[in-house]
């Protein structure tokens, strides 16, 4: 694949951007600021292209969450000019926790956090006559690896064509703090995890497929069943009669 120019990709996802919001009628945008690599190069694009971008650190639980998540947030959203709010989540989630006492599935949990993340971006989004920006990259995509209703839902996403790696290389064309660019990709969702050990595939792997198409046996047939088995969540909820 041809190395990208991202002085003009820039560009482009501006204008792009500026013309979601300017057709829209929209006051600005907000994002969840999780002080990952994804939400990062989002914050700064929609920067670019709106002075009036928000970026909303939203912890649950997780000490990751409270510490180096957060301080690498603030640290994004100083070094790039974009407002930041501090919104902790934690009772919501413990107030879901007593209310249905027996969801017991660690991972229907879990997925309670960026559900809740959801829900408070678009209360402020509505309060404030914004739009919410996506956060999720092209590799999280194929695999499936986000939450339906949860972060996998926004009204535009700006790095959906973007592979985790190109993602990287972006980042460091922006001059982007060291810490998130080096940092392992997490959820954040529960302390010690991490993306890579939970899909039981590195990005570079995945990286390698989606833009080559070539893989080992092994490899391509988790992608291809992942993504078959995600298709649900590339797509709108099926409404009969339409």
């Amino acid at each position: 694949m041809p190395m990208r120019d991202f002085e003009k990709e820039t560009q482009l996802r501006v204008k792009w951007i500026k013309d979601i919001v300017t057709d829209t009628h929209a006051k600005g945008i907000i994002f969840g600021n999780s002080g990952g690599k994804d939400s990062a190069l989002v914050g700064i694009l929609c920067k670019m292209a709106c002075e009036n971008t928000t970026g909303i650190i939203l912890p649950c639980q997780s000490n990751r969450n409270f510490t180096v998540d957060k301080t690498d947030g603030e640290s994004l959203a100083k070094q790039f000019g974009i407002d930041c709010r501090f919104v902790d989540i934690t009772p919501i989630k413990v107030a879901f926790e007593h209310a249905l006492k027996e969801i017991d599935n660690p991972l229907a949990l879990a997925n309670v956090n960026p559900r809740i993340r959801m829900t408070v971006l678009y209360a402020l989004a509505q309060q404030n006559g914004c739009l919410v920006a996506g956060t999720g990259n092209r590799s999280e995509i194929t695999m499936g690896y986000f939450t339906k209703w949860g972060d996998g839902a926004c009204d535009f996403n700006p790095i959906a064509d973007l592979t985790a790696g190109e993602v990287i290389k972006y980042l460091k064309y922006f001059n982007a703090p060291a810490e998130i660019i080096t940092k392992a990709p997490s959820a954040g969702l529960w302390d010690g995890q991490t993306d890579e050990q939970e899909m039981g595939i590195t990005y570079a792997q995945l990286d390698g497929y989606i833009l080559s198409g070539k893989a080992d046996d092994e490899i391509k047939a988790k992608i291809e069943k992942a993504y078959a088995q995600t298709a649900h969540k590339r797509r709108m909820p099926l409404w009969y009669g339409y």
